[in-house]
């Protein structure tokens, strides 16, 4: 491959230029892969280089998967709560699949089974999902423990992203994630979200001070 680089990287620099590079790579890769060469090539530094800063292929993997959970909770504390807890764990749910159908080739890597080690913050995205739950039993709107709701819902949506990836035509029905959700949700939550004919003006107002979203 040609080098894509005009100008050298800073080596304070050239580790989260190794990650962005392999991530933006591996977005691009029609098989969703990409090698030591291409990410190397692509900076203009040696192998050397990638080595000692991640070990090896498997190092710089990791490096992107932990980057791209890492944004991907920023982008959930970016959003704020409305007064509602179940109607922003659905607007969750669609968020959660619209990042998936955003970063396909990544999202793969982030929840692969072939991992040989869970990366710690998908952990976090668990807890936060848990959190969220526990606005609901505040709010009287959580059916079953937090925990086990929580186990029931991201086991469901990661199911809905990883099927209409892996196989879109077979999962291409636009009306599949909604009914997996409503069916996930029922089980879970006592009410649906409140629909716009159904909440007075306060119902979606912003939570005081820009409380962030826990999901």
């Amino acid at each position: 491959m040609t080098n894509l680089r005009t100008t050298p990287v800073p080596a304070g620099q050239m580790r989260a230029a190794m990650i962005e590079t392999a991530r933006r790579l591996l977005e691009d890769s029609p098989t969703h892969n990409v090698s030591i060469r291409e990410v190397c090539d692509a900076v203009g530094v040696g192998r050397s280089v990638l080595y000692r800063h991640f070990g090896n292929k498997n190092g710089l993997l990791n490096a992107v998967i932990d980057e791209a959970f890492s944004r991907y909770i920023e982008r959930k504390r970016s959003l704020e709560d409305t007064v509602d807890p179940v109607t922003d764990l659905y607007a969750c749910w669609d968020d959660y699949l619209d990042f998936a159908a955003a970063n396909p080739a990544l999202y793969r890597l982030m929840f692969s089974p072939a991992l040989p080690k869970v990366p710690d913050a998908a952990g976090r995205i668990f807890v936060l999902l848990t959190e969220a739950l526990d606005r609901c039993a505040v709010a009287g709107a959580l059916r079953i423990p937090s925990r086990e709701a929580a186990q029931m819902i991201l086991s469901a949506n990661t199911g809905v992203a990883l099927s209409t990836l892996s196989q879109p035509d077979r999962y291409a029905d636009p009306g599949l994630s909604a009914r997996v959700r409503d069916a996930v949700f029922a089980t879970c939550l006592t009410r649906p979200a409140i629909q716009p004919d159904d909440r007075d003006t306060r119902a979606l107002e912003r939570r005081p001070n820009g409380t962030p979203r826990t999901y």
